[in-house]
């Protein structure tokens, strides 16, 4: 039997496992001791021992646990080693099967500045910014002049809202260039950056596409991830409430021209800044991996992007059965998160009641249970919360009523933020823009 070996953890290590089981795969994760007793690990049919959570993050130790487990297919999740294009040419060199684009398409897409120019060469729409990295505050300057205020700092090789900064005027462009060079050079080893012009008013949306063997590339929908915390984000939607038919249909043709342009294979997310006052899109980044919330997509286009990757992964180059192009219904998403719901900080602790919601309509991918522990060594997301409704209406009054069936004790929990997102009048038309965290949180 074919065995998966699973390079993550928590909720979406236990989503992965949930259907290679359905497809007869043996699954294989590695867990360092902290991760006793958590679903994911409960769950696998093969446990390799981690020395550290460190391992996560670690290209030989992640291969050496897949080789150990006798992995013929690597599956990297999101976040740690998923966009690391030396853990996917290492899989292949090892003789495993990555699930997800080459190596090659991921180091290119991976640069920011490169994947900007790559979108500008497709035909997509970019922001006024840099033509190039930026490597100094005298060449910030000068993209500053030609551009104005406010504008956006970020580290070429960034991601998940690390290394970014929003400068409104001119005497905060050194301080946001040193901060994000400094960051972008401890998280990512580059200090290279991008200085583009900010959108103030705009809308986060991202669409999924998914690459195959034969060359064609699928566009799934767009999803909008304009409600976040620290440029991260926190409740997500399909479709997107904010655009008309014609722009949906604009982001899904741009989104599979760069796919197309770059030779994409497997599934990944071409993300973009939507102006709501000039209704004009702009590319933003692309994702070559599962992205969290890629549920809402399979929710409201009746696919599995999991089982979709792996099919792709072996050569399968056919169109799952029950796929529609066209969205069925409405999804929101919701992340449930070990902080606190004010400030946004960690707040882990051995979980005390675990109550999770059901019914018509709503899932619940799960990374602990009553009894285990959220620890300070990782990510604080839990859990995730989608749900479907045939109409946006009926998806919000089901997520409601989902959220206030939740209960979780022990540690900190964002529940009561969430509540609030979903009770506000923005959110409740629809009518919302990315600032809405700070909206909501000051208000």
């Amino acid at each position: 039997m074919t065995v998966l070996f699973i390079a993550n953890r928590g909720e979406i290590a236990a989503r992965i496992e949930r259907t290679a089981r359905t497809l007869g795969l043996r699954c294989a994760v590695g867990s360092p001791e902290v991760d006793a007793g958590l679903p994911y690990v409960e769950e696998a049919d093969i446990v390799v021992p981690l020395d550290s959570p460190r391992a996560f993050g670690d290209v030989e130790a992640m291969v050496a646990a897949a080789v150990a487990a006798g992995a013929e297919l690597v599956h990297p999740g999101y976040g740690f080693l998923s966009e690391n294009p030396d853990f996917a040419r290492a899989v292949a060199q090892a003789g495993m099967t990555f699930v997800g684009p080459s190596a090659e398409v991921i180091a290119s897409m991976g640069d920011k500045a490169n994947a900007r120019r790559l979108a500008q060469a497709s035909g997509v729409p970019v922001t006024p910014g840099s033509p190039g990295p930026v490597e100094s505050l005298e060449e910030a300057h000068g993209v500053a002049q030609a551009i104005g205020f406010p504008l956006m700092v970020k580290a070429v090789a960034g991601g998940g809202g690390i290394a970014m900064a929003v400068v409104a005027e001119e005497a905060g462009l050194a301080a946001a260039v040193e901060q994000v060079a400094g960051r972008g050079r401890s998280v990512f080893g580059d200090g290279r950056m991008i200085v583009e012009r900010y959108v103030e008013r705009s809308r986060h949306i991202e669409a999924q596409i998914m690459g195959l063997p034969d060359g064609r590339v699928i566009a799934l929908g767009e999803r909008d991830c304009s409600v976040q915390r620290r440029h991260q984000k926190v409740v997500e939607e399909s479709p997107s409430p904010a655009l008309t038919p014609a722009v949906r249909e604009q982001v899904a043709r741009q989104a599979v021209a760069l796919g197309e342009a770059v030779g994409y294979r497997n599934a990944g997310t071409v993300e973009f800044i939507y102006d709501v006052d000039r209704e004009e899109f702009y590319f933003l980044e692309m994702n070559t991996r599962l992205q969290v919330e890629h549920p809402v997509t399979e929710a409201v286009h009746g696919v599995d992007l999991v089982a979709w990757q792996l099919a792709v992964a072996r050569g399968d180059s056919e169109i799952p059965e029950g796929f529609s192009a066209t969205p069925n219904g409405h999804a929101i998403e919701l992340r449930i998160y070990a902080e606190d719901p004010e400030r946004f900080l960690p707040r882990p602790g051995t979980v005390t009641r675990w109550q999770m919601p059901s019914g018509a309509g709503v899932r619940v991918d799960a990374g602990y249970r009553e009894g285990t522990a959220v620890t300070p060594f990782f990510d604080p997301l839990m859990a995730k919360m989608i749900v479907w409704g045939a109409t946006r209406e009926e998806a919000l009054e089901r997520t409601r009523k989902a959220a206030a069936e939740m209960a979780v004790e022990g540690p900190g929990v964002n529940l009561p933020y969430l509540v609030r997102v979903l009770d506000s009048e923005p959110f409740a038309t629809g009518d919302y823009i990315t600032g809405l965290v700070v909206d909501e949180r000051d208000g």
